[in-house]
This record gives C-alpha cells, structure tokens and sequence, in this order.
C-alpha cells in the first residue's frame, strides 16, 4: 500500500486486497476486504485501532467479501460476498454467518441458502450483493435477514438457527427494458443491488440496470 517506500504489492493475480467497508458495534469494527477476507479490530481508542483477527475463505470460494453485518446480541456475524462475475464464471458466492463469540477466532458455521427455481446462472450474474445493515432508524432484526441477489432479487431469511438458516420470501425484478449499466458484454437482467428496510417493512431496492423498487415486507 506504500509504493512509494518500496511495499511490493503481493496481491494474486486476478484477486483484489480493499477495504469494502467496516461497521462498528460497541468497540470492535467487522472489517470486509474483498478477495482479503473479514476481520474483527478493536476500536475503543478510535485513532489506534487494533486488528484482533483476520479469516480468509478466498481461495478456495471466490471472494468478493462486501458486507460484514455484526449481530451483536447474539454474538453472530452475516459476511456477505459480493457476485462479481457473468454467469457463475467463478462458482457460487455465499453469504456466510460467523460466529464471532471469541474475537480472536471468528468461525464460519453455515451459509444462507442458495436461491433456486429458476436457472439464475444463465441470467447473468447470480449471487449475493450487499445486506440490509440495521442501520439506526431502520428496520432491526437479529433473527431476520436480508439480502440482495442480483439477477435473484431480494431474499429473506429466518437466522433463529444459526446452524440451519432458512429461506422465507423473496422479489425478483422483471427484466428491464433497457440496461442503465454501460460496460460492454453485461447480460440484459435485473441486478438488485441495495435494500433498506424501514421499521412498517418499507423497502427501497436499488437496481444497478433498473433504477428503484419500492416493495412491502408484511412478514
């Protein structure tokens, strides 16, 4: 990151080391670097932060890592790994629940289940994007969960189990008529990007190629 003193970049080819972004729960940051993996930093003295624990599943799943929304009432963690390429070219991307419990040795214990019904593979590109994030004034849960899917839309989940999270509604956006998003060779489909979730289940959904949804979680 300091060229300039001589730091030799070691990053793979193909693979990309950046912070995403972090959120903060009490004094520990939850730390998303995309092809870097998730870390946990105490942050009680804000302008010396400290890095606790580091975990990297990228190899062998493909990376991506986006969102890392702490539940800190349950001593849990949703990381979620960004999609990032056409037509599952790269594998599956997850969103992962980490048990955070012991700071120094954050542990993957399930995923959230894979959308299926239709063959999203073949729509373009297929995959998590980003969490509801409970942000104040927003809808809070830390038993339900939600996602955005890109070409599968937006899918809730029930987390009670941690170990078996299950699957409990979903909205996937028609195709839209014309693609907003300019990079040449995208597939023409619906790319759900972001969800806020209001406390009366309000949800403004953010498209990359189709502008904004707004829907109603009843539940």
């Amino acid at each position: 990151m300091n060229r300039a003193a001589g730091e030799i970049d070691p990053t793979p080819k193909g693979k990309r080391y950046a912070l995403h972004h972090m959120i903060v729960a009490g004094d520990r940051g939850y730390a998303a670097w995309r092809d870097g993996g998730f870390s946990i930093h105490d942050v009680s003295d804000a302008a010396h932060p400290k890095l606790l624990s580091h975990i990297n599943w990228s190899p062998p799943f493909p990376g991506g890592t986006h969102t890392p929304l702490p539940l800190p009432g349950r001593k849990l963690a949703i990381v979620c790994d960004e999609s990032n390429a056409e037509f599952c070219a790269k594998g599956l991307f997850h969103n992962w629940v980490v048990d955070v419990r012991e700071d120094r040795n954050p542990t993957p214990i399930s995923t959230l289940p894979t959308p299926v019904g239709r063959d999203y593979c073949m729509m373009g590109n297929f995959g998590p994007h980003n969490l509801h994030e409970n942000r104040p004034g927003a809808f809070q849960s830390e038993e339900t969960i939600f996602s955005t899917y890109h070409d599968a839309g937006v899918r809730v989940f029930d987390i009670k189990d941690p170990f078996q999270p299950k699957e409990t509604a979903y909205w996937v956006a028609p195709q839209p008529a014309r693609l907003i998003d300019p990079r040449p060779n995208v597939a023409k489909c619906a790319m759900t990007c972001d969800a806020l979730v209001m406390p009366d289940g309000l949800m403004y959904v953010s498209d990359w190629n189709a502008g904004l949804h707004v829907l109603q979680y009843e539940g």
